[in-house]
């Protein structure tokens, strides 16, 4: 199983180098350039999540599809069904380890006193 796609989150892209603007650039490209550093690190985070989500909402339909397969007889494979139940199986509990991370980051922020 290719875990490489179960990895949700790009660090690489999280992670960017900071963008040095020019001093002769115009107003307009600076404003451009730190919206897009606003949107980077969260953005990228928010898309990977949803990435995250769809690639295991995409391994529990080919699971099931293996399973109609099975049951209608178009294929005798039981070992064929049973990896996709897995890689379904690995992938919704990734998912339920990550959103359960996200949510216990997001409770200790809120308890943080200012």
């Amino acid at each position: 199983m290719n875990l490489s796609a179960l990895s949700g989150i790009d660090l690489d892209s999280v992670y960017q180098s900071p963008v040095i603007t020019s001093p002769l650039a115009s107003n307009s490209d600076s404003l451009l350039i730190q919206e897009d550093e606003k949107k980077g690190v969260f953005g990228s985070i928010l898309d990977s999540a949803v990435k995250l989500v769809s690639e295991a909402n995409a391994y529990s339909n080919a699971a099931e599809e293996e399973e109609m397969k099975f049951a209608l007889g178009e294929t005798d494979s039981i070992h064929d069904v049973q990896i996709a139940q897995q890689k379904a199986n690995v992938s919704l509990q990734y998912t339920v380890a990550v959103r359960d991370a996200f949510i216990s980051a997001y409770r200790e922020l809120m308890n943080l006193q200012f």
